[in-house]
């Protein structure tokens, strides 16, 4: 049997720790080739790169896994392995991650996390968006990694019909403290911003974003957002298809 490629991308970066910690959930199951963001490329959902020049650089490789920087978003990543770099092979799976902090609920149209994850099943290929909920940069993965790994490993099990994309969301917590894994739906919360206004030394005004979010569902047990706060892995199977069937009936433009 042919090894299996695996293609690890992120958003933190092509050095960030998360980057690392999904190459090794990756290993186990074959040659791991990482193509990733030279700089953080945090909310940049399905960005993508179309009036600059990108470069791909080859940072390290050791045996079955090679990393390379590319100068441009998530998405730009992904779409340089399939239809570049990777282009007379098979990719098995994308793994995207592990990203530092949660993209639960609507963070998920955000994340460049997801974001590429979602273009790797454009190419009809798994793909998962594996993330962390600990935004520290020396995060600890470990439950990340075992869980991560149980999760890729059914993925390729399952025989799942295709496109399959799966936003995958870890606790906080040592990986024996975790309750275990739990298949949910994508809780219906949002983010409402606030702009900080500052002036520059040359009376320039300037914006900082921050903002909370807002569970509009908080008793609600069959979302990501319930399973973890109760020490849950949460699964979320995510389409790209945003029709909102049920106003089929209601609307009428006739």
């Amino acid at each position: 049997m042919q090894e299996r490629l695996i293609l690890v991308t992120n958003d933190d970066g092509w050095n960030a720790k998360g980057l690392q910690a999904a190459i090794e959930v990756a290993k186990p199951f074959g040659r791991v080739v990482a193509v990733a963001p030279e700089t953080t490329q945090s909310g940049m959902s399905q960005a993508i790169t179309m009036y600059r020049p990108l470069f791909l650089k080859k940072r390290r490789e050791e045996e079955g896994v090679t990393v390379y920087s590319f100068s441009g978003t998530p998405v730009d990543c992904v779409k340089m392995a399939f239809d570049h770099l990777l282009r007379e092979e098979r990719i098995d799976l994308v793994l995207s991650g592990i990203n530092h902090g949660s993209n639960s609920a609507v963070n998920v149209l955000y994340s460049g996390t997801m974001g590429a994850a979602i273009e790797g099943s454009f190419y009809g290929c798994p793909a998962i968006g594996l993330s962390l909920t600990d935004h520290d940069l020396d995060a600890d993965f470990d439950a990340a990694i075992r869980y991560g790994r149980r999760i890729v490993e059914r993925l390729l099990a399952s025989g799942v019909e295709l496109p399959c994309c799966l936003n995958v969301n870890v606790p906080v917590g040592r990986p024996e403290a975790l309750r275990g894994i739990r298949l949910c739906r994508q809780n219906r919360g949002y983010w409402r911003e606030e702009f900080f206004r500052r002036e520059d030394p040359h009376g320039r005004e300037y914006f900082w974003l921050t903002g909370e979010f807002v569970n509009a569902e908080p008793e609600a047990e069959d979302t990501d957002e319930w399973a973890l706060a109760h020490g849950y892995v949460s699964v979320v199977p995510v389409q790209v298809d945003l029709t909102d069937y049920g106003k089929f009936g209601r609307l009428s433009f006739d």
